[in-house]
C-alpha cells in the first residue's frame, strides 16, 4: 500500500521543477531577458535555441547515466537529493541582472542559463524516472503522475499568482524585484526537491545492461510508440511554450499593462494564474475521466481538441481590458484539456519504458524518461525562441545602451506587433494541435 505522504513527496518533485523554476523560466524569462535585463530580441532568442541544441546532447546521456547509478539511497533519488542545492542557487543568480555592459550581459545570461538546463536535467530527468520504479501496479502509476501534476499546477498557481504582489512588496527596481523573489522561489525549490528525494521510495531494481552500451539508444529508434509519444510530448511543450512566452508581452502590449478588477491586478503570471488553478482541478480528475472514456489514447485526443477549439475562440476576442473575463474564461476552458491530458502524457511514457523492457529485456527507464524532459525543455525554449524572432519579424526591438546600461525598446510597427502577439497566443498554439491529433492517431499502445 502506497501512502498519502510518499504520493505528496513525489508532488513536491514537480511543484519544484514544474511549478517554480519552469513555470517562471516559461513565463517570466523572455520578457525579464527583452525588458529586464537588457538582451536584444535575437540574443533572447539564439540563447534559448543554443540551450536545445545542448539539451538534445545532455538529456540522454542523463538518462543513462541514471539508469545505471547504484547508491545507498537507490537508482535515481540521489540525483534528486544532492541535486537540490545546485538547482536553487543556480536560478536564483539566473534572476539577478548584473552591473554589466552589453556583451558582459550576454555572456553571464548564456553561461547561467547553460548551468539550469545542465542542473535542471540531472534532476528532473531522475525524478521522471522514479515513477518507473516505485511502482509495477498501472492504477497506482496513474495516480502518482496525477499527484504530480497536481503538485506542479498547483505551485504554478500559488507561484503565478503571488509574483506581481511579491514585487510589489519588495519595491525598488525591477530587476532588484527579480533578483529577491529568484532567491526566494529558489529556496524553496531546493526545500521542495530534497523533500521529494527523501520521502519516496524505489521499490523496483531496474534490469540493468551488463556495460555501458550504445545500444539502448539504437533502441530508441526502433521503438515506434516511443517515437510518437516523444513528437506528442515536443507538441504539447510548444503548445504551453508559445502561449506562456507571448503571456507578458500580451498583458503589456495589447492590453496596455495591468488590469485591475476589483482590486485584483492583473497581469501577466495573474493572468496565467487561472489556467494553472484549472489544470490542478483537471489533473486531478484526469485518471477518473481516462477510466470513464476507456483508454488514454482516446481521452488524449478529446483533451487536444478542447484546446485546440478554444484557443482559436481567443483569437476573436477584442484586443480591450473591458474583455479581460471574457479571456480568462477562454484561458480556463483551454486549460481543462491541458489539465486532462498532461499526467497522461508521464503515464503513457511509463508504458513506452515497460514496452522497452519487454522487447529488449534491459530497462532503458531513465533514458525514455529523459526524452519527456527533452520533450519538455526543447518545446518550451524553442516556441520562446520562436516568440522571440516573430516578435523581432513583426517590428519589436530590444537592447542595452551601451552608455547607460538601460534597457531599450523600440516599436517600429505597433499594429503589426499586437496581431502577431495575440496570434501567437491563440493560432499558433491551435495548428500545433492539428498536428499533436495526427501524431497520437498513429500512437500504437491502446492501454
Amino acid at each position: 500500500m502506497i501512502s498519502l505522504k510518499e504520493k505528496i513527496g513525489y508532488a513536491l518533485g514537480d511543484a519544484a521543477a514544474g511549478g517554480i523554476t519552469w513555470k517562471i523560466m516559461s513565463i517570466a524569462f523572455p520578457l525579464f531577458f527583452t525588458n529586464v535585463f537588457g538582451l536584444t530580441i535575437a540574443d533572447t532568442a539564439t540563447l534559448m535555441l543554443i540551450a536545445r541544441m545542448f539539451d538534445v546532447v545532455t538529456d540522454p546521456l542523463m538518462g543513462s547515466l541514471a539508469d545505471r547509478t547504484q547508491s545507498r539511497w537507490g537508482t535515481y533519488r540521489p540525483w534528486l537529493i544532492f541535486g537540490a542545492v545546485p538547482l536553487g542557487l543556480i536560478f536564483a543568480l539566473l534572476l539577478y541582472t548584473p552591473d554589466f555592459g552589453p556583451v558582459g550581459k550576454r555572456i553571464y545570461a548564456y553561461t547561467l542559463y547553460l548551468m539550469m538546463m545542465a542542473v535542471y536535467t540531472a534532476v528532473n530527468v531522475p525524478y521522471g524516472s522514479l515513477l518507473g520504479v516505485m511502482t509495477d501496479d498501472d492504477n497506482v502509476k496513474n495516480q502518482f503522475s496525477s499527484f504530480r501534476m497536481v503538485g506542479a499546477y498547483a505551485m504554478g498557481f500559488v507561484t503565478l499568482l503571488s509574483f506581481p504582489y511579491l514585487q510589489k512588496m519588495v519595491g525598488g527596481t525591477e530587476a532588484h524585484q527579480y533578483a529577491v523573489l529568484g532567491a526566494g522561489f529558489g529556496l524553496l525549490a531546493t526545500v521542495m526537491t530534497l523533500a521529494c528525494g527523501l520521502l519516496t521510495r524505489e521499490r523496483l531494481k531496474p534490469v540493468r545492461a551488463e556495460k555501458f552500451s550504445f545500444r539502448p539508444f539504437a533502441d530508441l529508434f526502433k521503438n515506434k510508440p516511443w517515437i510518437y509519444l516523444t513528437l506528442i510530448g515536443i507538441c504539447t511543450n510548444f503548445f504551453n511554450g508559445f502561449r506562456y512566452a507571448v503571456a507578458g508581452y500580451l498583458l503589456e502590449y495589447c492590453l496596455h499593462g495591468d488590469v485591475t478588477v476589483s482590486g485584483l491586478i492583473i497581469n501577466y503570471t495573474v493572468f496565467m494564474t487561472f489556467g494553472e488553478v484549472t489544470c490542478m482541478i483537471f489533473g486531478g480528475v484526469s485518471p477518473a475521466f481516462t477510466k470513464w472514456v476507456g483508454s488514454k489514447k482516446k481521452a488524449f485526443m478529446i483533451a487536444a481538441l478542447i484546446c485546440m477549439i478554444f484557443s482559436i475562440c481567443f483569437f476573436f476576442v477584442p484586443m480591450d481590458p473591458a474583455y479581460i473575463w471574457v479571456m480568462v474564461a477562454l484561458v480556463i476552458l483551454t486549460s481543462v484539456g491541458v489539465g486532462l491530458y498532461s499526467p497522461l502524457l508521464w503515464s503513457m511514457y511509463a508504458d513506452v519504458a515497460d514496452y522497452a523492457t519487454e522487447k529488449n529485456g534491459t530497462s532503458s527507464t531513465g533514458l525514455i524518461f529523459s526524452s519527456g524532459t527533452m520533450a519538455q525543455k526543447f518545446g518550451t525554449a524553442i516556441s520562446g525562441s520562436l516568440v522571440a524572432l516573430f516578435l523581432g519579424f513583426s517590428g519589436f526591438i530590444s537592447g542595452t545602451d551601451p552608455d547607460t546600461g538601460q534597457t531599450v525598446i523600440t516599436i517600429t510597427n505597433e499594429e503589426s506587433v499586437r496581431t502577431m502577439i495575440w496570434s501567437l497566443f491563440s493560432l499558433f498554439p491551435a495548428a500545433i494541435i492539428v498536428i499533436m491529433l495526427y501524431l497520437i492517431k498513429l500512437y500504437p499502445i491502446k492501454k
